[in-house]
């Protein structure tokens, strides 16, 4: 809801309100026209609309009634549950490209440096990299506009420069040795978003997969990141959802099928009405049924995440390594509107195959929305002894091991919150855009050395030097972040990992980023040490 002055909003908030209460109806299930129900909600809708008349003829100062019904709309809504939601018109498209799998534009990666939008890479097999668009290009105009030293946020060049397929745009870019600017013009594609992050063997048995999102292709990705990792040998997974937060039911449970064997359940969702009751069962030959897995979960991991965590805990398929996950088990419906508006309206929760519902309570919005920072507060980032539940909660896997319900999964195995893996100085140096900066430009200047290396040399046998550390201070001087060289000396191992990683990420992408960055992945350090529980599990000996 917009935020006011106080005396506007006093004004406005009685007609909102009173709004909200009458436009319940635009919510409400569909009934036969002789119902009490459908009479009660034409007279309410009757209502509305005389109210909404009234303002419109009579309101001493001049009323946008669009305005008004969607703010009476979003009031509404936080009478509900905190993920019911209301997206206007304008909105919607930007909301669904995360979970489409794809979106319309000209495929470049880009960053903003000292206020000047800088390609960090043209997409390949994109419409940017056809025309010839390269790394390290400066987009000085977009369709003829100056778009250096305006202050363009990412939002404002995402506007820019998305769009319709088949529709064109017009950069003009300042190239490195060349005296003039270069203008391309540039027909919009899809472009690709992929929502597995990165796929590899972390040992000659053990195989690594990050899903970041549940997206419309996940599935697909997830499958063949898969075959790709057993046709390398991989004997056991880890299979890596942290912070996901979620997205396509249908692609977690697919993911779920890949594992379970049987006809094993993976999730049932109940709701009001009978029609939004479903049932989910293995129904196909997987294709790791058999072999260890470890699954990674923390306070970030939600919804579509907790489907995929709870069907694999329940059924004692997987070992849970990490911290327990966000606790929600809501479903949401898209429900298209007349203008092009979208309602997420909940219409069941899921429960996991032995009975949890795992969402926690949201009665007090306020603790809600605050819940996270509150288990940091209290502890329960660092010790699981903070973290209680209720008998009345608590059930069994199928093969006797204690398990609750009532907000979020708890894992098997519980894995503090590592603070030696962080420094307020090194994220100035992030937040200020001076690390991506800085390991950009080493890139540039180092490019034909780089290249020159096979991935596993740069692993092995790169190393980032004092030299390196210093250059990245003085990027940041120049981006206002004054030295901390207390924190820079009490964590430089932790400064060189992130550098290298952000060096290896502009050459062989999220591939050679992971593999390096993964050392500060506390969770999945100790994970690749419990495989013989997660044996255990596959014997039925836990």
């Amino acid at each position: 809801m917009n935020q006011y002055n106080n005396s506007k909003y006093q004004i406005r908030l009685p007609i909102i309100l009173f709004i909200g209460m009458a436009a319940g109806i635009l919510i409400g299930a569909t009934f036969t026209d002789s119902s009490p129900v459908q009479n009660d909600i034409n007279s309410s809708m009757q209502k509305f609309k005389e109210v909404l008349s009234m303002i419109d003829r009579n309101y001493v100062d001049q009323v946008d009634t669009d305005e008004l019904v969607e703010e009476a709309i979003e009031n509404m809504l936080t009478k509900l549950d905190p993920h019911s939601t209301y997206i206007s018109a304008e909105d919607r498209i930007r909301a669904n490209e995360d979970l489409q799998g794809n979106f319309e534009g000209i495929g470049v990666e880009f960053n903003i440096f000292k206020d000047t939008i800088v390609v960090v890479s043209p997409l390949s097999g994109g419409p940017s990299e056809a025309v010839g668009v390269m790394s390290g290009d400066k987009i000085i105009k977009i369709d003829g506009e100056d778009v250096a030293g305006v202050g363009f946020t990412n939002r404002d060049v995402q506007e820019h420069l998305k769009g319709p397929k088949g529709t064109e745009v017009t950069i003009t870019v300042k190239r490195k040795g060349k005296k003039g600017p270069i203008e391309f013009t540039i027909i919009r594609d899809k472009i690709p978003q992929y929502s597995v992050d990165a796929s590899y063997m972390i040992d000659d048995e053990i195989g690594y997969i990050k899903v970041s999102r549940f997206s419309a292709t996940t599935y697909e990705e997830f499958l063949t990141s898969l075959r790709k990792l057993k046709k390398q040998g991989m004997k056991k997974l880890v299979l890596d959802l942290q912070g996901n937060p979620g997205g396509y039911m249908n692609h977690a449970i697919n993911m779920v099928d890949e594992f379970l064997s049987d006809s094993k359940l993976i999730v049932y969702t109940k709701g009001k009405q009978e029609r939004f009751n479903s049932k989910a069962n293995a129904s196909r030959k997987g294709e790791f049924e058999e072999g260890e897995l470890i699954v990674l979960v923390n306070e970030g991991s939600a919804s579509a995440s907790e489907i995929v965590t709870g069907a694999l805990q329940d059924n004692d398929r997987a070992l849970v390594v990490g911290r327990r996950t966000f606790g929600k088990g809501l479903v949401q419906a898209p429900m298209e509107l007349n203008d092009g508006s979208e309602l997420r309206l909940t219409i069941s929760r899921y429960y996991t195959p032995s009975g949890r519902s795992i969402q926690k309570p949201y009665e007090d919005k306020d603790e809600y929305a605050h819940d996270i920072v509150d288990r940091y507060e209290h502890g329960e980032f660092f010790s699981a002894d903070s973290i209680k539940f209720t008998d009345s909660l608590k059930y069994q896997t199928a093969h006797g091991r204690t398990v609750y319900g009532g907000g979020g999964i708890m894992p098997d195995y519980f894995v503090p919150l590592d603070t030696s893996l962080t420094s307020t100085y090194l994220n100035k140096l992030f937040t200020s855009n001076s690390v991506q900066e800085y390991t950009f430009n080493y890139v540039a200047k180092n490019k034909v050395r780089l290249n020159a290396m096979d991935y596993k040399e740069f692993y092995n046998n790169f190393n980032v030097t004092g030299q390196m550390l210093n250059d990245l201070v003085e990027a940041g001087k120049a981006n206002g972040v004054k030295p901390n060289y207390k924190d820079l000396e009490k964590s430089k191992d932790l400064f060189k990992l992130h550098v290298k990683a952000q060096i290896a990420r502009q050459i062989w992408n999220n591939e050679g980023f992971y593999p390096i960055y993964n050392h500060t992945n506390e969770i999945l350090e100790h994970a690749v040490k419990l495989f013989d529980e997660a044996g255990n599990l596959e014997r039925a000996k836990f």
